[in-house]
C-alpha cells in the first residue's frame, strides 16, 4: 500500500493565485488537488506552468466566476464534467475523475445568498442532486472523495459567531440538513475523524480583519466513502497559504489515504 495525498482549495482565481498554488504543490507534493472558483475558461487554464510542476489538468470553467479543476500527478480517467440531474444547469461547479481504484470529485457548491432570492432554492436543489449522485457512487463500492467548497458550516462549532450567521445560507437549517443527508448516506467528514475540536476554519473573509482575529468558517470539506474512510491516515487544514500576501480567502484542506 502507498499513501495518496488529496488536497482541496478554493483558490479564488487560479491566475491570480498561481504563484501560491505552485508553491503549495512544491512544498506539499499532493497527488491530487481539487480546485474551486478558478474563474477562467478551461482553454485559459495555466496548464503549461502546472505541467512543468508535474501535474496534469482537468478543468471546466467560466469567465470571471465559478470553475473547478482536478490536478494530478497521473492522468485522470473516466472524466465526468457537471453534476448529473439537471441538463439545463450550465454553471461550472462539478468535475469528477478516477485515479486507479480511487474516484475524486472537485465541487463548488452554490453560496445561496441572499436567501430570499432564487439563489437559495438553487443551492438546495443542487445539494439534493449531490445526495442522489452520492447514492449512485456508493452503489459502486469504491473508495471516493467528494472534495471542495461546500458553502456549508455543518454546525455552530464551524463558525466564529453562530448568532450573527444564523440566517445566512451557509448556516441555515435547510443547508445543514442536506449536508447531514450526505453523512447519513454513509459518507464521513474526514477532518472530524482527526479533529473534534471546535473553531477550526478554512475561510476568513477579507473584510474587518477576520484573518488576524481568526474569525472564520469551516466550509471546505472532504467527504469520504466507507471504503476511503477505512483507509484514511491523516487529515488537516493548511493555514500557511492564507497568511500570504494576495492570498485566497480560503486555505487548503488535505487528507492521506493508504491505497
Amino acid at each position: 500500500m502507498s499513501a495518496v495525498k488529496i488536497a482541496s482549495w478554493n483558490v479564488n482565481s487560479v491566475k491570480a493565485r498561481l504563484p501560491h498554488l505552485l508553491a503549495f504543490l512544491a512544498d506539499e507534493a499532493p497527488d491530487v488537488v481539487c480546485l474551486q472558483e478558478t474563474k477562467c475558461p478551461a482553454a485559459d487554464f495555466p496548464r503549461l506552468e502546472l505541467k512543468a510542476a508535474g501535474y496534469t489538468v482537468e478543468a471546466i470553467g467560466q469567465p470571471a466566476y465559478n470553475g473547478v479543476a482536478i490536478l494530478s500527478r497521473r492522468p485522470a480517467e473516466d472524466l465526468l464534467s457537471g453534476l448529473p440531474g439537471d441538463s439545463a444547469d450550465e454553471q461550472a461547479r462539478y468535475i469528477e475523475a478516477s485515479f486507479g481504484e480511487l474516484r475524486v470529485a472537485s465541487l463548488y457548491l452554490p453560496n445561496g445568498n441572499p436567501v430570499d432570492s432564487d439563489k437559495f432554492p438553487y443551492k438546495l436543489a443542487w445539494m439534493d442532486r449531490l445526495v442522489r449522485h452520492g447514492e449512485r457512487l456508493l452503489e459502486r463500492e469504491i473508495p471516493f472523495v467528494l472534495a471542495g467548497d461546500y458553502n456549508v458550516c455543518p454546525s455552530d462549532d464551524d463558525v466564529y459567531d453562530p448568532v450573527a450567521w444564523a440566517g445566512d445560507a451557509l448556516c441555515r437549517i435547510e443547508s445543514r440538513d442536506r449536508f447531514r443527508a450526505l453523512l447519513y448516506l454513509g459518507l464521513t467528514d474526514a477532518f472530524r475523524i482527526f479533529h473534534p475540536e471546535a473553531h477550526r476554519y478554512t475561510f476568513w473573509d477579507y473584510q474587518a480583519g477576520r484573518w488576524n482575529r481568526d474569525e472564520g468558517l469551516r466550509i471546505d470539506h472532504l467527504l469520504l466513502s466507507p471504503f476511503a474512510t477505512d483507509r484514511v491516515a491523516a487529515c488537516d487544514i493548511d493555514r500557511k497559504p492564507r497568511g500570504k500576501e494576495r492570498a485566497s480567502d480560503h486555505t487548503p484542506i488535505w487528507c492521506e489515504l493508504e491505497l
